[in-house]
């Protein structure tokens, strides 16, 4: 079980983005997830008449190493570490390990 999933609140903290929040749209890959909002770069792009795509300066998302981010605890309005336990009837949930407040219901 992961951790972190697709449509997690999380926030920033280190880099130069530092104490923004976000959604993960996207995990890239085990350890880069794509957060809406975060990282913005200008990218210089070329027309492409194939596909209709114009040309010019884009702003971009781009990925984020999950050592940077930490899950947002909306109770304590932090970023909080996650941990993952065993209920009775067998089922493993994520909680926050601050409050022990479950986060998959």
């Amino acid at each position: 079980m992961q951790r972190i999933k697709t449509g997690d609140e999380v926030i920033v903290i280190c880099g130069k983005d530092k104490g923004r929040k976000g959604v993960i749209k996207e995990m890239s890959s085990d350890t880069r997830v794509l957060v809406e909002g975060v990282n913005l770069v200008k990218k210089h792009q070329k027309p492409n008449p194939n596909i209709n795509q114009q040309g010019g300066i884009i702003e971009k998302e781009m990925p984020i190493h999950v050592s940077n981010i930490m899950l947002y605890n909306p109770i304590t309005e932090k970023g909080d570490r996650i941990g993952i336990k065993t209920l009775e009837d067998g089922r493993r949930v994520r909680y926050f390990k601050s409050n022990n407040e479950v986060l998959d219901a």
